[in-house]
């Protein structure tokens, strides 16, 4: 094995030994050298290394026995045409993706390209996938595309509305921490009640609620796998932490794990953290098996030397799915009736991953939760968060039409059937319909904590997203003692995450950390 970098990552170090695998220096049924000597080897410390064992033991390339140590699966003696063929796959599902990507940010992908797409899955080579994958690069926006999306800060606040929003002045410190900690209880919460059905469709939820006679949801979820009746879903392979009578603290979840991970940024940072101290704090303290979809793109990005924007960019089809979004709300926590400022803090973190409505997403979201820490008029929370996004993205329309057809109809079912008819055309992380979903909770919800995070769950897709985003708006709103305790007490106060060092952490301390914050950045 040749030196790593200290610099790299369990990934590289990972990467690493399965190419010692593919070339078989190392032989399937061999044990791997000790921790120690990996570490001499390899050149990085022992953390790091037993990071890339729990990567390779997840993939299926090595496994642990009881009398010690890690040894090659049997499986794993991978030829390089294997090896190959799997990386010609995970190419043509980003492909499939990226075309659907460009087709909705109103690029012109035309017939000839959507028709190239299952000759390549039948009969292209590895080359040939890449060279088409990269002339894709260059096309065109449509010239009947209404939309306009820029992903650059200056062009961004060029196309914002010209609005003047004032907020009243913050002078009780006890009533802002009791905002502050009731928005880390909501998130929480919300994450838990959403987070067993995680990728479930509303009608899939609604029957298994009222199989469990619980419909419509009040409580968190209760555990009865067999009472699911369709073999497509199953539960969370969390769930049963997640559920009524078996909660006793706030599940790990990456939810939460990014709202943990930016308090230690702003923290260590302050305020003028740029967006490579960003990356280098997800680098530092996130497992890579643990960030999905956009973030695990831009992860491997930065391990590749990759920098924003390009870092949110390449063989990233993600960039406008929901991960963003959830990165959003301790940047409204610490900036309390200033949206401006939350939102351009958002900015700095989404564009690591995203671009255009992605970044859209986690602005609108910070920018609310900031104006919800010192308002009490939810139309004014929105409205927020729209005079920080583009005036004619898809985003703000989608926002606009959320509470236009909200105004029209008798129950929320009505304005999700809406939704589901204009942007189920998305998939079902992405940030526009799981916006819409948020919206419909907390406007249906009526400043009822329960009601507003239920109906966002119930809506379906992300679900945990969504509940913890809804959640962490609404307790905001009403703070702390504006939770019912039935949802508040089981959590315990702990929270448990896979950041490094807050395996388990109370949620009280966490938010008197980010009320430090707040306070100063608020001047009281």
């Amino acid at each position: 094995m040749r030196p790593v970098r200290r610099t790299t990552l369990p990934v590289l170090v990972a990467e690493e030994i399965k190419r010692d695998i593919l070339r078989e220096s190392l032989k399937a049924g061999e044990r791997l050298p000790t921790e120690n000597e990996l570490t001499k080897q390899l050149g990085v410390g022992r953390p790091t290394i037993r990071e890339a064992l729990r990567i390779l033991q997840g993939q299926g390339w090595i496994k642990f026995k009881f009398s010690g140590g890690a040894y090659i699966m049997d499986n794993a003696k991978i030829s390089q045409k294997t090896s190959a063929y799997l990386q010609k796959e995970e190419t043509l599902e980003l492909l499939e993706e990226e075309i659907a990507q460009l087709t909705q940010e109103g690029r012109n992908v035309t017939d000839g390209i959507k028709e190239r797409l299952p000759r390549l899955k039948k009969e292209g080579t590895p080359g040939e996938i890449e060279e088409f994958y990269n002339t894709l690069e260059g096309l065109d926006k449509r010239s009947d595309y209404p939309y306009e999306e820029p992903s650059e800060i200056g062009e961004i606040k060029k196309k914002i509305p010209e609005v003047e929003m004032t907020f009243p002045k913050i002078l009780d410190k006890d009533a802002l921490y009791e905002r502050i900690y009731g928005a880390w209880l909501g998130r929480c919460i919300g994450c838990l009640l959403g987070k067993p059905v995680e990728g479930w469709p509303r009608k899939e939820i609604e029957n298994y609620l009222k199989a469990t006679n619980s419909y419509p949801l009040q409580d968190y979820f209760p555990y009865l796998p067999d009472k699911i009746n369709n073999n497509e879903y199953t539960f969370h392979s969390s769930a049963k932490e997640a559920t009524r009578g078996n909660i006793s603290y706030m599940a790990r979840d990456d939810d939460l794990d990014y709202t943990i991970l930016n308090l230690k940024l702003v923290e260590e940072d302050g305020l003028e953290f740029s967006t490579e101290d960003v990356g280098q704090e997800w680098l530092s303290n996130l497992p890579y098996q643990m960030v999905y979809t956009a973030e695990r793109q831009a992860y491997s990005n930065l391990v590749r030397g990759l920098k924003s924007p390009a870092a949110a960019i390449y063989r990233n089809p993600f960039r406008e799915w929901i991960g963003a979004q959830i990165r959003a709300d301790l940047f409204g926590y610490i900036a309390p009736g200033d949206p401006e400022l939350a939102a351009s803090l958002a900015y700095k973190d989404a564009c690591l991953s995203h671009t255009k409505n992605g970044i859209y997403g986690e602005m609108f979201i910070a920018a609310a939760i900031s104006a919800a820490l010192v308002s009490n008029d939810l139309e004014k929370v929105i409205d927020a968060g729209l005079s920080q996004v583009p005036e004619k993205s898809r985003l703000t329309e989608v926002v606009r039409n959320v509470l236009s057809w909200s105004k029209k109809a008798n129950n929320w079912q009505e304005v999700w059937e809406k939704t589901n008819k204009r942007y189920g055309k998305y998939h079902f992380v992405h940030t526009l319909p799981n916006l819409a979903f948020v919206l419909i909770g907390i406007i249906w919800g009526k400043l009822d904590f329960k009601k507003t995070i239920s109906i966002a769950v119930m809506c379906g897709y992300d679900t945990d997203c969504n509940g913890a985003t809804a959640g962490s708006i609404l307790g905001a709103l009403k703070g702390a003692k504006g939770i019912p305790e039935e949802m508040s007490e089981p959590l315990n106060d702990r929270i448990k995450s896979a950041v490094f060092g807050y395996s388990d952490v109370r949620i009280s301390d966490l938010a008197r950390r980010t009320f430090e914050l707040a306070r100063k950045n608020a001047g009281i």
